[in-house]
């Protein structure tokens, strides 16, 4: 080699000189066809510089290919053994549990890198696209468990029969999907909150005719709910008569209060639009405090100014203070005056036509003062900002308060972004984990450094997702809750509870009344859902047998489907009951008819004639005539063929 050298001194320069144009060319062409491979895949779940706690179980990695050739991809990641040997054919690909074990042991305090390249399988060695993903762990765990509800959506469903409606409860750290807790439910579950030390629990519920019901329960394994658990805000102030929902409730720190909204109304509007399908908010109340020792109702002075609407209240974690929004009552005179809790309807039509009434809540904070209250100040950064804010969230260690805040309105706002401030007040500053839609329902952990969310990014069955806190109230990107989504119901309601993993395996009611099946059997009655409105009515009479309007509606449901037999006999036991007041027409008017259809109009007339004895204005004296008329030329038709 030495001798070549030597022999070729004067050739090799003038060979390097030649072959440089070409070594350039190549090198240009390897940069090109490099620029083409680093590209073309985006990664859309994690996002970069995710913080997963370290407790979470494997994630399900998600990105797009503009690179059409693609039909498989490799993902490897950096310094974990064998992983590179991981192929998928979709564009999703769950970490195994094993190399989750190990990423989590190999980056504990360094950044990990998840390569992702895509290749066409006629050419499996050539690499058509390329795209990578880093995040870390965070030396926070998560630890507590989250207990939320499952709803069927759109809400008009949910609210015909809230039975599908399932609450769950469990952590992210289990394989396992959270436990059902409670289902079936026949009437109406809504908000929930838990005390400071997750030993009391605290929900709404409908009971009877009343729904102002308001359950408080001991946090043990197997709860029942009954009727000693169970409070009404309508016995705040009944000789009022003004309707009482008692909405967005939350238990106090120690579990001794709860600080609920009464003589509310709330503007209600279910649309059939999958992903929003649903229009609510506090037009009208104040804010009240039961105490659970003594038993008692009372207003919370600074916050029962009836010219405001004053709702969502919610503790700090000492107690000392609330923090509710507020915002002028509307149209108080006129909605008094319906004495309904629910507006719909042509009410609510200046807040759905084209792009709705304006409605904005501002946040104010006031002291609890052991129930006497005081002066309610806005809270610098939450209020008087031009939007609307709401669902005030105290960090438990008192440092910060997330809430949120969107152009307009409260519940479901497709805007709605969560932003954070100190406790007592300063700059918001919009947190990083928000989603393009809604972000909502919010909680936090005890050791105040995770945020459970809900979000609507990935469809309209809402989901739940996880922030990390930071000292300086910095949030991290969105940690999804793979094992807490559901195909066919929306999450929502998220709430961090201070207690152990197995602290709650099922809540069993044991409440309901004639009257709650009434209510349910003439929800799906008014939607045309008969098959399930017969049952419910025959629930409502087998807890109690008097109820008139069970008997007649069941009647006129059994008539409808055909078995005029089982009709009559409802009919009947309906008139049996012996009450002749106004209200107690129908059930003569429908056996009338029954009567008639039999050609019993003797009998037929007496019913028509009682019933409008008791009520003139339905059934005229002209129905009396027609039936006899009926009568009449039964009898010319019978003397007819006798002669």
């Amino acid at each position: 080699m030495s001798n070549f050298f030597q022999c070729n001194r004067k050739f090799i320069p003038a060979l390097l000189f030649r072959m440089f144009p070409l070594a350039v060319m190549l090198w240009f062409s390897s940069c090109q066809k490099q620029a083409v491979i680093t590209a073309g895949i985006t990664v859309d779940y994690p996002s970069e510089s995710t913080l997963f706690p370290p407790d979470i179980i494997a994630p399900t990695l998600r990105w797009h290919d503009a690179v059409k050739e693609v039909d498989r991809w490799s993902v490897s990641i950096e310094g974990v053994p064998n992983s590179s040997a991981y192929l998928s054919n979709t564009s999703s690909w769950r970490i195994p549990i094993q190399d989750w074990e190990s990423i989590k042991r190999i980056y504990a305090d360094k950044t990990a890198v998840v390569a992702i390249r895509g290749m066409n399988s006629k050419k499996p060695k050539k690499i058509l696209s390329f795209g990578k993903v880093s995040f870390s762990f965070s030396k926070d765990s998560v630890v507590a468990p989250i207990f939320y509800r499952e709803v069927n959506i759109p809400f008009e469903d949910a609210v015909k029969d809230p039975s599908k409606i399932k609450w769950r409860y469990g952590t992210v750290s289990s394989e396992q999907r959270p436990r059902v807790v409670l289902q079936n439910l026949k009437v109406c579950g809504n908000c929930h909150s838990f005390s400071k030390d997750g030993k009391t629990l605290a929900m709404e519920v409908d009971s009877g005719n009343d729904k102002g019901a308001y359950a408080i329960m001991p946090m043990v394994k197997d709860i029942l709910l009954d009727r000693t658990k169970i409070i009404s805000w309508a016995n705040y102030r009944p000789q009022d008569k003004d309707p009482t929902f008692g909405l967005l409730c939350q238990v106090s720190p120690d579990g001794k209060f709860v600080a609920g909204t009464v003589k509310d109304q709330a503007l209600a509007v279910y649309k059939p639009d999958l992903m929003f399908s649903q229009l609510f908010f506090l037009i009208k109340g104040i804010v009240a405090i039961y105490n659970r020792e003594k038993r008692e109702f009372s207003t919370l002075p600074g916050a029962d100014d009836k010219q405001f609407v004053q709702t969502n209240a919610t503790w700090s974690p000492d107690g000392a203070d609330i923090v509710f929004s507020r915002a002028r009552a509307y149209n108080l005179d006129v909605f008094t005056r319906q004495r309904r809790a629910l507006v719909g309807g042509p009410e609510a039509e200046e807040f759905i036509a084209n792009q709705g009434r304006s409605y904005k809540y501002d946040l104010y904070r006031i002291p609890f003062n052991n129930g006497k209250g005081g002066k309610a100040e806005p809270i610098p950064g939450a209020s008087d900002n031009g939007m609307s804010n709401y669902f005030a969230k105290y960090s438990p260690n008192g440092k910060w308060i997330v809430f949120c805040k969107a152009k307009n309105y409260m519940l479901l706002q497709p805007d709605s972004k969560l932003y954070i401030i100190p406790s007592h007040g300063g700059e918001a500053r919009m947190l990083a984990c928000n989603l393009p839609v809604m972000n909502s329902w919010h909680s936090w952990s005890p050791n105040s450094r995770w945020l459970v969310f809900s979000s609507k990014v990935n469809g309209p069955y809402t989901q739940l997702f996880i922030t990390h806190i930071d000292d300086n109230g910095n949030s991290s990107p969105a940690v999804q809750l793979e094992n807490f989504a559901c195909a066919d119901r929306a999450a929502n309601i998220p709430e961090f509870v201070n207690n152990s993993p197995d602290a709650l395996e099922k809540i069993s009611d044991d409440y309901l009344d004639a009257y709650s099946y009434y209510r349910i059997a003439n929800e799906f009655h008014k939607s045309g859902d008969f098959e399930r409105a017969i049952p419910a009515y025959q629930l409502a009479l087998k807890y109690n047998p008097k109820d008139y309007h069970a008997h007649n509606n069941l009647g006129a449901l059994l008539w409808s489907m055909g078995d005029h037999e089982a009709a009559y006999k409802e009919f009947v036991a309906a008139n049996n009951l012996g009450i002749d007041d106004a209200e107690h027409y129908e059930a003569h008017t429908n056996l009338a008819v029954y009567l008639l259809d039999k050609g019993k109009f003797e009998d037929a007339i007496k019913e028509l004639s009682t019933a409008y004895k008791l009520h003139p204005d339905s059934v005229t004296l002209l129905n009396v005539e027609k039936a006899k008329s009926r009568k009449n030329s039964k009898i010319n038709e019978q003397n007819a063929l006798q002669y």
